[in-house]
């Protein structure tokens, strides 16, 4: 196997999922423009060019309000499995789990082998930042992304308002308004509703072959069992 063919296995989840959300990431840009422009002709306003719609608050609010609830569920996943579980699950830890978990269940410190990540092996803070890091990033994201979206939402709502001749709202003032939290709410809703369906349907329901699901044959009350 060449190289090229054994990094394309080797990386088959992140590259086809980064490609899928490249190519829907674009699609959306060249629909969002489509409708934007509709709404502009319809104000008797002039239509925009691909690349000032790209700039536009209305394409940044569009996309980052679905960042922001993503990213969310992961970072409150990451964090509620430490110590919530639930029975049957393949995507709760065992029973007896709940918590941090010792240091020799999580081969940090003296407990680490010669294959753990360096700061694994350390103490004080950058193992206790590691330990974390990953749920500080998808938090760090959220909240970026969360910023983003209220900015760039604040903006889109401004020019609404003004063709409507009103004048907009400062952003300190628009993250208290409905649109903002209807828009952040009709995402934060789903992805709950995502995390729990996911924790509990796979209890009973099975995929072959996914490690997200526990082996066809695996009892009901199995816990923490991955295919």
């Amino acid at each position: 196997m060449n190289r090229l063919l054994r990094f394309a296995r080797d990386n088959g989840l992140s590259l086809a999922f980064g490609t899928g959300f490249l190519v829907t990431v674009s699609c959306q840009a060249v629909a969002g423009r489509a409708q934007y422009n509709e709404e502009m002709r319809s104000l008797g306003a002039e239509p925009v060019g691909f690349a000032r719609y790209l700039a536009s608050a209305d394409f940044a609010v569009a996309v980052t309000e679905n960042w922001q609830s993503e990213y969310l569920q992961f970072f409150l996943y990451l964090f509620g499995t430490v110590w919530l579980l639930q029975r049957g699950s393949p995507e709760s830890k065992e029973m007896h789990k709940a918590g941090t978990e010792s240091d020799e269940d999580q081969r940090v410190g003296r407990h680490a082998t010669p294959r753990s990540p360096r700061w694994a092996g350390a103490g004080g803070l950058r193992q206790a930042l590691y330990s974390r890091s990953l749920g500080i990033w998808m938090c760090a994201v959220f909240l970026g992304s969360w910023y983003v979206q209220s900015v760039s939402g604040a903006a889109a709502y401004g020019e609404e308002r003004l063709r409507e001749l009103q004048s907009p709202l400062p952003w300190s003032e628009y993250l208290a308004a409905p649109d903002f939290w209807s828009r952040t709410l009709q995402n934060w809703q789903s992805e709950l509703l995502a995390i729990g369906s996911m924790a509990i349907f796979s209890v009973y329901l099975r995929q072959r072959g996914s490690p997200e699901s526990k082996p066809v044959g695996a009892a009901h009350d199995a816990t923490g069992v991955e295919g």
